[in-house]
């Protein structure tokens, strides 16, 4: 099958690997044309234009946001101009529900296929093909894919026939995540302040009541304030945050605590902070009951 990747940033690459074998022809476009260099050595070929894969049966996307795929897919010599009819676009960014079902509707009249695949999982994750993929669109299709699917995850879980349906379990995983850490950053201070060690309080939590990879994971980052360099960079996390307080907006769905999380996002937006990882809110959590917060 001939494969096409667009978005080659942290997740991006480690996917675009996973796609790289024998069987398949995999071309890349990246905004950066940087980024594809160390692919090339895989036999993969890059491509100066999104434009430019007019000839693949299949291509997938990674991109930062709503902003970047209206760039790369929608805008005039795009990519939705250059699919062929009976192609497939697998869109695996985190995107408004609002942009995906727009792509599934201008793909369907060009003739075309569209499936949303957002994935959960950290760079490293991407790399091993250790991510978690949901899937919505033509369930005959998404089954078809699956055995391509699976080089880039654990598993796949389609979720209904309208693709915008994953993005939207998407953004609310993405809530449920920020929540976690949030509420990890205050359990810890509450401790240390009152004069637990934070690591040990974690190795407590993580081999008793809260053994999930999420609490592990996270909770060493907010223990060891490892924020830098980021896995998953706190700007995107705030617009996620955005696209979960839309989509809640639309459904008349209240959500009380996705405005603290906002809040979180923007104090370190205000003080410039946007390289830092997500996990940054269970370290605001600290700062503000003033504890030391750097690197002790």
């Amino acid at each position: 099958m001939k494969i096409g990747f667009l978005g080659l940033g942290r997740m991006g690459s480690g996917m675009a690997r996973r796609l790289a074998n024998d069987e398949d022809s995999l071309t890349v476009y990246n905004r950066n044309s940087e980024a594809a260099k160390a692919l090339l050595s895989s036999g993969v070929t890059a491509v100066a234009r999104p434009g430019a894969m007019g000839d693949r049966d299949l291509v997938f996307s990674m991109l930062a946001d709503d902003q970047a795929v209206r760039e790369v897919v929608l805008a005039p010599g795009a990519l939705l101009d250059s699919l062929p009819q009976g192609a497939t676009h697998v869109s695996c960014s985190t995107i408004s529900v609002a942009l995906a079902k727009e792509l599934a509707e201008r793909h369907g009249a060009n003739g075309q296929n569209f499936l949303s695949l957002p994935v959960f999982g950290r760079p490293d994750a991407a790399a091993a093909g250790k991510l978690f993929l949901v899937a919505a669109g033509q369930e005959d299709l998404v089954e078809q894919l699956r055995p391509i699917f699976l080089r880039l995850g654990q598993d796949v879980w389609w979720v209904g026939e309208q693709p915008e349906l994953a993005n939207l379990v998407k953004l609310s995983g993405n809530f449920l995540i920020a929540a976690t850490i949030e509420s990890l950053g205050e359990a810890m201070a509450l401790v240390e302040k009152g004069g637990v060690d934070r690591h040990a309080y974690l190795d407590f939590l993580t081999r008793s009541l809260f053994t999930a990879p999420i609490h592990r994971n996270y909770g060493k980052l907010i223990a060891d304030r490892a924020i830098r360099p980021a896995g998953f960079a706190a700007p995107l996390g705030q617009k996620d945050l955005r696209l979960v307080g839309e989509a809640a907006e639309k459904l008349a769905v209240p959500m009380p605590f996705s405005s603290i999380l906002r809040d979180r996002f923007l104090g370190l937006a205000a003080r410039g902070e946007a390289d830092v990882d997500w996990a940054a809110l269970g370290v605001e959590a600290a700062r503000s009951a003033g504890l030391t917060t750097d690197g002790d």
